[in-house]
Parts: structure tokens; C-alpha cells; sequence
């Protein structure tokens, strides 16, 4: 091994072992030649495969259950009321069409299924009609775990969320406090990090992560992972930024695949436990990467995003193929 081969090493013993990475240990990742990529890959790989079956790769989907007309300012996001762009804007959905959704999850091969609303906060009337949908996927005995994403929720919609059946909420802190204001402004990095220890001291299983290529740096991206390491966060989405017309990021430089393998790498490097979801902007990003990222992940969002299209699932059927890796299908 030469120097740089020790050093990585010696991050991915510190993974094994679940030694916290400093700064500057994480941060060495983004400083080593692409020549290691491969190397970096294969070591990321092997922290993954300590912690998690080897070989299985769990599908999640989402639903859209309520769109637009959004009264924070986020400035990635399509749904802004703030900004003019190309999508639909409706309230929430009844509740068969929330259930509709988990079947096509389960049709996709999801085994994970999240229903997403636009907007700061569910209102007491939206958590209750989204209640009553997954009271009515768990009658129907679909074989899919039932997540949500409704904003800052408060303790008392959590836990009716937890009696409904739901096992896990997403919120995602989005990038790290420092660069936070650069792309809200309408709430605080704080209202995110508060709402997440909400989500776990009411005994959820948090799913929280990032998007990438809005103009942070490199300290800003490590940053944000090891809050999550600190708030020992379960599961983390890794979004890279689809660049929307309409929006002030619509020019915001986004990443290239040696920089996103990095990322991915940095994440399982300092997040070892938690699970890796390769999420929106993957195949922009990815392109013919993609098995790489897979190799360190646990988890592909199929079916489409909440604004826009995603990969053709035979695509991503083939990829497991090739991989010769097995679709987690257990449900909590």
C-alpha cells in the first residue's frame, strides 16, 4: 500500500470498528486523486457489508400527496409558491389514493413507501386524513413499510402518526447549518434539527439527508454528515440536484460522478450504521457509475420523484442483476 491506500485504510478501520472520523479525516476523502476511486469503492463496500447483509438493496417510493403552493422559499425546490415553474399544484389526496400508491410501491417491488406532503407543517386535519390511509394499508396487509414526510411536526401528530403504523419520518436537514441560509430563508436550520430529536424521543426511526451540487463545499458536506452521526440518524437519503427551471438554483453548478462517488463514500465512511439511500438526481449524476454507488448503498428510490421522473425500473431490476445482489422484501 502506498500512503494514500494506508490513510484510507485507516478510515475504514475507524468505520468498522464505529470510531467517529474528525473533520479532517472526513474531509481527506475529498482530497485523495481520483486514481483511488476504485480503492475507496471497494473499502466503502466492505464497511457497508460489516454492518448490513451483504448483497441486499432495498427499493423505496414515494408518493406526491400533496403539491405546490409551498410557503417556504427553499431555493432547489419546484413547489415554492415563491417561484414560477412547469408542475401540478393540488392539495392532499384522498385517502385511496394514498393507498393506490402504496400498491404501485409494492408493484414496483418497493418495500418502503413514503407519503409526501408539500408545505412547513401537515395541518391537525392532514395528519388525520393520512392516519386513516395507513390504518388502511395495514388492513389490506400490503407487504410495504409506510413512511411520511409532513414538515416540522409537532409531538402530538407524531405520535398519532406511531399508532396509525407508521415506523419512520423523513425530514431532511438538507446541507449543513453554515450553508443552510444560502437556501432558505423562510426557517431556520435549527427548526429541522429540533423537529428530528422530535422524531426519535418519540421512538420513530428518523430518515434525514442532503442534496448535492447547490454550491456547498466540501466541509459543508461533511459537516452534514457527521450531524447525523451525532444524532445517529437511521436511514439517509443522498439527493443530487436536479437544476429546475424557474428556480434560483436553476444554474447551481451540481457535481460530477467522481465527486458524487466521493460524497456517497464520505457517507458511509462516517455514517457506517445508518442506511444509504441513492435518491433524486442519481441518474443525471451516476450515469454508467451507478453500480459503483450501489456498491456503498443501501437503498434505491424508484418510481419517480416528487417533481420529477425517475430511471426505468428494468434498468434498475438489471443493475441488481448484474450485481448479483437480492431486493430486500421484509416489512417491520
Amino acid at each position: 500500500m502506498d500512503a494514500v491506500e494506508k490513510k484510507l485504510y485507516e478510515l475504514y478501520e475507524k468505520a468498522i470498528n464505529y470510531i467517529p472520523l474528525s473533520k479532517e479525516e472526513a474531509l481527506y476523502i475529498f482530497q485523495v486523486d481520483d486514481l483511488y476511486i476504485p480503492f475507496l469503492v471497494h473499502l466503502a463496500q466492505k464497511v457497508k457489508k460489516h454492518y448490513f447483509p451483504e448483497n441486499e438493496v432495498e427499493f423505496c417510493s414515494i408518493i406526491n400527496a400533496k403539491s405546490g403552493a409551498c410557503s417556504e422559499d427553499c431555493k432547489f425546490c419546484a413547489q415554492s409558491k415563491f417561484y414560477k415553474t412547469p408542475i401540478n399544484v393540488y392539495n392532499l389526496v384522498p385517502v385511496d389514493e394514498m393507498v393506490e400508491g402504496a400498491i404501485r410501491g409494492v408493484e414496483f417491488g418497493a418495500n418502503r413507501y413514503c407519503i409526501v406532503l408539500s408545505g412547513k407543517k401537515a395541518t391537525p386535519e392532514e395528519v388525520e386524513r393520512i392516519t386513516e390511509a395507513v390504518k388502511e394499508i395495514k388492513r389490506e396487509g400490503l407487504p410495504i413499510n409506510v413512511c411520511v414526510s409532513a414538515g416540522t411536526l409537532d409531538e402530538v401528530s407524531l405520535r398519532k402518526l406511531k399508532e396509525a403504523g407508521v415506523k419512520r419520518i423523513n425530514h431532511n436537514l438538507e446541507t449543513s447549518r453554515n450553508f443552510f441560509k444560502n437556501i432558505v430563508t423562510t426557517h431556520t436550520w435549527e427548526d429541522r434539527y429540533e423537529t428530528i430529536k422530535r422524531i426519535k424521543n418519540v421512538g420513530l426511526s428518523t430518515c434525514s439527508g442532503g442534496i448535492f451540487g447547490m454550491g456547498e463545499s466540501n466541509e459543508d458536506r461533511v459537516d452534514i454528515a457527521l450531524t447525523y452521526r451525532e444524532l445517529e440518524v437511521d436511514s439517509i437519503p443522498l439527493n443530487f440536484l436536479i437544476p429546475i427551471e424557474g428556480t434560483p438554483m436553476e444554474n447551481a453548478p451540481g457535481v460530477e460522478v467522481m465527486e458524487a462517488l466521493k460524497i456517497i463514500a464520505m457517507f458511509r465512511f462516517t455514517n457506517p450504521k445508518a442506511e444509504l439511500r441513492l435518491c433524486g438526481g442519481r441518474e443525471q449524476n451516476l450515469r454508467d457509475f451507478h453500480g459503483m454507488a450501489t456498491l456503498m448503498t443501501n437503498a434505491l428510490m424508484v418510481g419517480g420523484y416528487l417533481t420529477r421522473a425517475g430511471r426505468d425500473i428494468k434498468k434498475d431490476y438489471q443493475l441488481l442483476k448484474d450485481l448479483k445482489a437480492q431486493r430486500k422484501v421484509s416489512v417491520e
